[in-house]
Parts: C-alpha cells; sequence; structure tokens
C-alpha cells in the first residue's frame, strides 16, 4: 500500500484539467482551494499503514485475501459493513469532513460487482470479469476512486430521452470496436480533485428507448475530453489566507463538476453498455449501501461538532454543564444516525456474486434522518458557541495580524482563551456548521424525497392493516368511498376490462 507521499506524487504526475474562479490548478496537492482536501485523503493513506488504524481501514482482499485498502474491496458480509460503517466515522473524526475521493468510488464499484455479475448471468456478458481485472490493478496501484452517479438531468419533468438536449445525462454517442465515446456530465461529484480515477455509474433507472443512457465504466481523472470545474463553499475566497481563516490544517472537501467531451472509454473499463434493465438494480445497490454508511459519517462529524462546541463554549469562559441538554441532543442525534446504518447493514443479505447488500427500507430511513438531524447539532452548536461563530461576524486572519488594528482585534476577543484559540475554535464551529465542512447531508446519496417514495414502496400498508383487522376481529375489507369525481373513473375501468 501507498503512503501518502506516494499518493501526492501520483497526483501531481497526472494532467491538469482542473479548474476554479477561471484558474486552471497546476498541482492539487498545493493549491489554496485543494491542498486540505488532498492532506486529509493523503492521512487515511498513513493510516492505513499505522499498526493502531490498519484493521479499521484495511482488510483482506476478495481476490487472493492479501491486506489491501477497504476503500479498494467489495463488502462481503454484516461485519464487513458494519467495519466500513466504523471506518467512515473515523474517518471523519480524523479529518473533520468527507473524504468522498475514497468513499463514492468504493460504493460505486461494490453496486457494480453484484450488477455486472447479474448481467454476465443473463447475457453472456464480461462485465464481471473486467471489473475483477480493474480491482486486481487497482488494490495494486492502491489508488483513490471518486464516484460519479448524478447527472445534470435538465428538466426534472422530462427523462433522460425527453431532454431537448439529450446531453443532460452521460450517454454514449458512438460505439466502436475498441470501446465507447461518451458525452455529458456529472455534477457535485465530491472529492474529484483529489482522486486517480472517476468511478461513472448510471443516474437513474432508464427505458430500452434510452438504452445509450445505461452506461458505466471507471477512467483516470485526467483522460483527455474531461474537465473538471471546483465548486464554490460559502467561506471560499480565491486565494486562503492561511491562519484561523483555514480552520482545519489536516482534511477538507471539494464538490466539482465533472464535463465529459466526447471521451474514449476502452472495453476493459466499461462494465454495463445499453443493459437498460439493470440500471434500477445499480441504483439500489448503490443507495442501499451508501444510505447505510451515511449515517456514521454525519455521526463522526457530529462528534468533532461537540468536541467544538465544548471548545468554543470553555474559550468563551462558560462551564459546559451549562449546555448538558443541547450536547446530550447531539449525541442523541450522532447516535441515531449510525444506528440506523448498523442496522441496515445487519438486515441486509449476500448477493450470489460475494456482495453484501444492505437493507434498502432501514438505509433509507436512515437517509431521511440524515436529511434533518445533522442541521439540528449545526443549530444546536452554533447556539452553544455563540455569534462568534456565526459567518460574517468575525473579522479574517489578515485584519487580525494588520500592524494598525490588529492589536483592538486582539484585545476585543479576549475572554478565557487567548485571542487566536478563541478565534480558531470559531472558526473551526463555522466551518462545521455552515461553511465548506459541511458534508452532503440533505441530497449526498440523492434526496430525502426520493428515500421517502421507496420507503412507502417498501412500507407494505396492506399488510398492517391486515394485522389490525385480525386483532381487531374486522371481518370485512374496509376502503373508502370514492369521491364523486371518482365514480365515473371507476366505472370506465371496468368497463375497460
Amino acid at each position: 500500500m501507498r503512503t501518502s507521499a506516494d499518493y501526492k506524487a501520483s497526483l501531481k504526475a497526472m494532467r491538469p484539467n482542473v479548474y476554479k474562479f477561471g484558474e486552471l490548478i497546476e498541482d492539487v496537492t498545493s493549491h489554496p482551494s485543494t491542498r486540505r482536501m488532498i492532506e486529509g485523503h493523503g492521512q487515511l493513506y498513513d493510516l492505513s499503514l499505522d499498526p493502531k488504524w490498519q484493521d479499521v481501514f484495511t482488510t483482506t482482499s476478495i481476490l487472493d485475501e492479501k491486506r489491501v485498502s477497504r476503500y479498494l474491496n467489495v463488502v462481503r458480509s454484516v461485519d464487513d459493513m458494519v467495519a466500513n460503517c466504523r471506518m467512515k466515522r473515523a474517518a471523519f473524526n480524523l479529518t473533520g469532513t468527507c473524504t468522498g475521493a475514497r468513499c463514492v468510488g468504493f460504493t460505486s464499484m461494490n453496486a457494480m460487482w453484484a450488477a455486472t455479475y447479474d448481467m454476465d448471468k443473463e447475457n453472456g456478458t464480461e462485465y464481471h470479469k473486467r471489473l475483477r481485472a480493474w480491482l486486481a490493478q487497482a488494490q495494486k496501484d492502491d489508488i483513490t476512486v471518486a464516484g460519479a452517479l448524478t447527472d445534470a438531468k435538465g428538466d426534472r419533468s422530462r427523462s433522460a430521452s425527453q431532454q431537448e438536449d439529450p446531453d443532460m445525462s452521460v450517454h454514449i454517442v458512438e460505439r466502436r470496436t475498441d470501446g465507447i465515446i461518451v458525452r455529458g456530465a456529472k455534477v457535485m461529484i465530491c472529492g474529484t480533485a483529489a482522486a486517480n480515477e472517476v468511478f461513472v455509474l448510471p443516474g437513474a433507472g432508464y427505458k430500452e428507448n434510452e438504452k445509450d443512457y445505461a452506461v458505466s465504466f471507471v477512467i483516470p481523472r485526467d483522460t483527455k475530453g474531461m474537465t473538471i470545474v471546483e465548486t464554490r463553499k460559502p467561506n471560499d475566497t480565491r486565494c486562503a489566507e492561511g491562519g484561523f481563516d483555514d480552520p482545519v490544517a489536516i482534511g477538507g472537501i471539494t464538490q466539482a463538476y465533472i464535463f465529459f467531451e466526447d471521451v474514449f472509454v476502452p472495453n476493459d473499463r466499461i462494465f454495463m453498455s445499453g443493459e437498460w434493465k439493470h440500471t434500477v438494480p445499480v441504483v439500489m445497490n448503490f443507495t442501499s449501501a451508501y444510505r447505510a454508511a451515511i449515517g456514521s459519517c454525519v455521526a463522526g462529524q457530529g462528534d468533532v461538532m461537540v468536541g467544538a462546541s465544548v471548545l468554543m463554549a470553555r474559550a468563551n469562559g462558560l462551564d459546559e454543564k451549562v449546555f448538558r441538554d443541547k450536547l446530550t441532543k447531539m449525541v442523541v442525534n450522532n447516535e441515531t444516525t449510525f444506528a440506523m446504518g448498523l442496522a441496515a447493514a445487519m438486515l441486509g443479505k449476500a448477493h450470489p456474486s460475494g456482495a453484501w447488500i444492505s437493507d434498502a427500507l432501514l438505509a433509507n430511513i436512515n437517509k431521511v434522518h440524515v436529511g434533518s438531524l445533522p442541521y439540528d447539532t449545526k443549530i444546536l452548536a452554533q447556539e452553544i458557541g455563540g455569534g462568534i461563530c456565526e459567518t460574517g461576524c468575525m473579522p479574517s486572519y489578515v485584519d487580525f495580524n494588520d500592524e494598525r488594528y490588529g492589536h483592538l482585534i486582539r484585545k476585543y476577543l479576549k475572554a478565557n482563551a487567548t485571542p487566536e484559540d478563541r478565534a480558531k475554535a470559531a472558526r473551526l464551529v463555522e466551518w462545521l456548521t455552515i461553511g465548506g465542512g459541511v458534508p452532503g447531508c440533505m441530497h449526498g446519496g440523492g434526496s430525502p424525497d426520493g428515500a421517502r417514495l421507496l420507503i412507502w414502496s417498501k412500507s407494505e400498508i396492506e399488510k398492517k392493516v391486515e394485522m389490525a383487522k385480525r386483532l381487531a376481529d374486522v371481518k370485512v375489507d374496509i376502503r373508502p368511498k370514492p369521491k364523486d369525481g371518482e365514480k365515473g373513473k371507476e366505472k370506465g375501468k371496468e368497463k375497460g376490462k
């Protein structure tokens, strides 16, 4: 396995194709917009080599039983899935934020592990064989792989094939004997600049007339024809000023738009090419795993928010016991999403391919909680920290050190800590609750509304009604009476039959 130095060297060797604020980022390992993210991901490499953390971040390969990064292996059992949840919580504890350039590609590969097995069995293709060969090389090189699921989509009232511009979802524009040409965009993709490769999944379930959108592949992040534009975070500036304005020294995360402009993908890196019937299972495989594990992610950052809140209270001169109820609620929020994810993992099932599929109902219930509880935790952290922690409520690090008036800022920032330490604690709370440290709670891994639709489809309402009828000794089938406007519809249906 690689060290963080090896990892950074691999990124330095890549073709520059990442932009932000109109600037081409020549070196993602040193540029202010991306360097903290690289530091966070690099930390995971060194932890994998540390005996203290080895069992958390590494495991034995499904291919040859050699020790490999857990981010580059197949989840094979409930124990593996629980270990995945613990790893993600630990990663947030250690970096303060998401390390999505590792976990999303990992989840994408796991989703396709089961899907390629099913496609090969049904259609006689060789996708699973290709995926195994790619994984063997990925494990050998110990690469970082981002995952790309979300398409631009366009008009949400129309499907991919109904859009005025067919490029609103990534699709195949040409099939060749040696591969395919793809075009489109994947948007809001986590950690792209920190990745060696990008694993692309179909962004939705598609119909037969949309088979060109049923495509999955993995390619180097600097492949010709790919352009990456980093998104702006709430507390971004054109040039990071350093000091406490760069609040987390060992972590950070970015999102990006990835544009595919007639990108060539060779056959050995294609894992789906038109098998539209299998797009829904791919998305389900992905979301079940991702939505189970994201409860651990937000719990991990929630742990940091609890710590930062106490630190801020003490810096302000207050005993944290004053905020016991708020802190307790924060802990409850953290453990709720963590426990829901573990439950989804434990009630999952083994797939014939050897992959473990988390329980879809519980994973999606966890997603709904993740769309609200972490925000509650952030509000509580803001309440405990006071106004100094809100965006725009504290001068910059440059002003803090200005020769003309910096002494005044430092004088009036004094409390129960040095001015700089109090400022550092405040910036950390700001970053965790409003700024760039906020993980994708609401829409990471899909929207809560999408999760609610799946929950409803799996809720077995009629089965529960039958339970109630038996217990109440109700013998007849009680149904709502149709409204006046619906009577004609019902008669029409009967006549049509």
